[in-house]
């Protein structure tokens, strides 16, 4: 109830403070199970995606959002919760593990789930490489992956600023084409199916964003 009362107040405001640029939305499977992949340059990647998007995008978001207290707390929360996100917690090993199972739950009721496989937000504007937990959903679940690249995010609320950007602001969401995994790597063994279908993947991304590729992993900074 509070999404689609939220779902139906948030996209239509934010569109209209931001005007996102949107292409290739036609590539956007309207029912079914789908993980949208994308490059990740802001904490507003999370709000963007499902504004464009017609239908419900889960993504994880850090517990922290959910937790607080007093009517700042209560506000965050319905605001996450609006938007169709789960808490985790990312600096639990077992609660990041079992967060890849929530992700199944999602995409086992059909429904799209949205996933960085940066790990984290590129700092440096560039795109770094994969991490497989991407093509582990995809392969367990069978389902397409689409690719999103996202353009001008990071200039929404930029580092050192502590409110959003609300004119000014160029974004662009790029949607690719579905990548299909049903059948393609039958028979390869699974530790090589994850890698070359995660680099399959953040090549997809990397066409649709322009980014330079860093070719290494990207590392959360200890105080983030």
């Amino acid at each position: 109830m509070l999404y689609t009362v939220a779902h139906g107040v948030i996209p239509p405001l934010a569109r209209a403070v931001w005007r996102p640029r949107v292409e290739g939305l036609h590539h956007v499977p309207s029912t079914g199970p789908v993980i949208v992949a994308s490059n990740h340059l802001s904490f507003f990647d999370s709000v963007v995606i499902p504004v464009v998007v017609p239908r419900k995008v889960v993504f994880l978001a850090k517990s922290d959002y959910f937790t607080g207290t007093g009517v700042k707390g209560a506000l965050s929360r319905a605001w996450f919760e609006g938007l169709g996100m789960l808490p985790v917690d990312r600096d639990d090993t077992k609660a990041a593990i079992a967060s890849l199972d929530t992700a199944l739950e999602v995409l086992r009721r059909g429904e799209a789930f949205g996933i960085y496989p940066e790990g984290t937000r590129s700092r440096d504007g560039r795109l770094y490489r994969g991490r497989t937990g991407v093509a582990h959903l995809a392969l367990t679940a069978g389902c397409p992956v689409l690719p999103v690249g996202l353009l001008g995010t990071e200039d929404i609320q930029p580092v050192g600023s502590n409110r959003p950007r609300l004119r000014g602001v160029d974004v662009t969401v790029r949607f690719g084409e579905p990548i299909q995994v049903a059948g393609e790597y039958d028979g390869v063994p699974s530790g090589r199916a994850r890698r070359e279908l995660t680099d399959r993947i953040m090549a997809a991304i990397g066409g649709l964003s322009g980014q330079e590729t860093a070719g290494v992993y990207n590392e959360r900074p200890a105080s983030a």
